[in-house]
């Protein structure tokens, strides 16, 4: 089995975050989801686990923090162009979503931010190849 990752994000409203990460292009899996949690993919190995607060608590016994008010984590998304980049934030935001800042083009690579209904930050972003490869150019 290959190695995955899980993101486990405690919202409000598991039908409402369902239909925000469905609209920026993730995928339900109806076999692990349910009343109380939805199992987006976004790739064969990386899922957001959307837990209703309740259900998320039941796995820690710290504070569930709002992440509209503290920062909680910031979940880097690399895509193949910059157009893609840009067509992930704008559903983002059209799904009631809200970008966090300007976009930023550092030549060799481009990103922008956004936040969920819940406030959990994402940054999709895009990187040349090249600096990929090689690293960023020495005058980056």
């Amino acid at each position: 089995m290959p190695r995955m990752i899980f993101i486990n994000l405690p919202v409000a409203d598991v039908a409402a975050s369902t239909a925000f990460y469905e609209a920026i292009g993730f995928e339900k899996n109806p076999r692990f989801s349910d009343g109380q949690a939805s199992s987006m993919v976004w790739s064969d190995a990386i899922y957001v686990m959307l837990l209703a607060k309740p259900f998320f608590a039941t796995f820690t016994q710290k504070t569930i923090v709002d992440a509209t008010t503290s920062s909680t984590g910031h979940y880097a998304l690399s895509f193949d162009s910059r157009a893609e980049v840009d067509a992930i934030t704008q559903a983002a935001i059209e799904a009631g979503g809200r970008e966090l800042h300007e976009p930023q083009d550092m030549g060799f690579m481009y990103s922008r931010a956004f936040e969920d209904l819940d406030g959990h930050g994402f940054g999709p972003f895009w990187m040349d190849p090249a600096a990929v490869e090689g690293g960023p150019p020495d005058d980056a």
